[in-house]
């Protein structure tokens, strides 16, 4: 079976990772991809061989000078031969070198043009990367011990979170069969991805804050615990889900206590003092194997070395690289996952039918 997108190309000028992951999901569910690249290569060739290969999997890759005639006479030849250009650069650079869906129409009418920048196509050109981003959005006041600084996650999840959701607003306007604009930014993505913390606030005046040890704000008890051995991550949302721990961890009794999320949640300290004490009494790893079987939703807290040694059907042979495979299952399709190309490996660009 071809890969549900096996009839579009894409154009990528793209740098580092937001740009490069959106493409490259799109390469894994069979879109030829063609990597515009500067001379001197995409700057995150320089970051090492596997980073590169993490974000470029599967593409073409040609070499142009878009600040020359000659390049962008052959970025028109490529534009008229594709359904999408997709570009992560700052605004200025993407109007200087005429990057959008005004400037290359003439060369195909219906050619989707994704900018995904950090503030917006027209939105200036202060540093956006994603830490910054994080910070500007109010997301490092949100992770980390209310005690402690606010602090990042470990991944970049602006940069991953924007490379989806260019991904989603270019196949959105493909659907609508005519070319046009679309304008994603670092910062509307991490906005809209605070949904509910916003919409409290905005509705209801409740201002979000942190809770020690990851906790869920209004679900109890709903965090990672401390057990004998390593921390495990509990999530009890509806009571039938808190009958069944509170059983299964000796906290029952004759009487369940705390029987509804209302007053587990009000009574956050004390449910979370009685939640301790009894994860106390063994394992993370074996907690997870008692509570799992139930339906209780928890895990142990695993290094990333050990998550992928949990989960060997995630990784994947591109070449000579062993990668994280597409999180995107089709049925009866596997992607045919191909090395990331050599810069410039692909200088002529294949005859299409137009």
């Amino acid at each position: 079976m071809n890969g549900p997108l096996a009839a579009i190309r894409i154009l990528e000028v793209g740098t580092m990772l937001a740009g490069p992951y959106a493409t490259m999901m799109l390469a894994d569910l069979g879109a030829e991809v063609t990597k515009i690249e500067p001379l001197a290569g995409d700057i995150s060739r320089q970051v090492s061989d596997s980073y590169f290969a993490s974000l470029n999997r599967g593409k073409r890759s040609i070499c142009l000078d878009l600040n020359t005639d000659e390049g962008q006479r052959r970025l028109g030849e490529l534009v008229a031969q594709s359904h999408a250009l997709l570009v992560n650069q700052k605004p200025s650079t993407i109007h200087k070198l005429g990057l959008t869906y005004r400037a290359l129409r003439r060369f195909n009418e219906k050619i989707v043009c994704v900018a995904l920048t950090g503030f917006g196509l027209y939105g200036g050109d202060d540093p956006a990367f994603d830490y910054i981003v994080q910070a500007a959005t109010g997301i490092a006041t949100l992770t980390g011990d209310p005690k402690s600084p606010p602090t990042l996650p470990g991944y970049s999840s602006a940069d991953n979170s924007t490379g989806l959701t260019a991904a989603l607003g270019l196949l959105a306007q493909i659907v609508s069969g005519s070319g046009g604009q679309v304008d994603v930014s670092l910062r509307d993505v991490m906005l809209s991805q605070l949904n509910y913390r916003a919409a409290a606030y905005l509705n209801d005046g409740i201002e979000p804050k942190r809770y020690p040890n990851g906790a869920h704000s209004f679900y109890v008890p709903a965090q990672l615990f401390p057990t004998v051995e390593g921390y495990l991550a509990l999530f009890v949302t509806h009571d039938a889900f808190w009958r069944l721990f509170a059983t299964e961890a000796g906290i029952a009794g004759d009487r369940l206590p705390y029987p509804t999320m209302a007053e587990r949640s009000a009574r956050r300290e004390e449910v979370l003092a009685l939640v301790s004490s009894a994860l106390a009494n063994d394992t993370a790893i074996e907690w997870e194997a008692r509570l799992r079987p139930l339906g209780i939703p928890a895990a142990a807290v695993r290094t990333l070395p050990e998550a992928l040694e949990a989960t060997p059907e995630a990784i994947v042979s591109a070449g000579a690289y062993r990668l994280v495979g597409s999180s995107i299952r089709v049925d009866g399709y596997r992607p045919e996952y191909r090395p990331p190309p050599a810069l410039g490996q692909h200088g002529e660009l294949p005859a299409h039918s137009s």
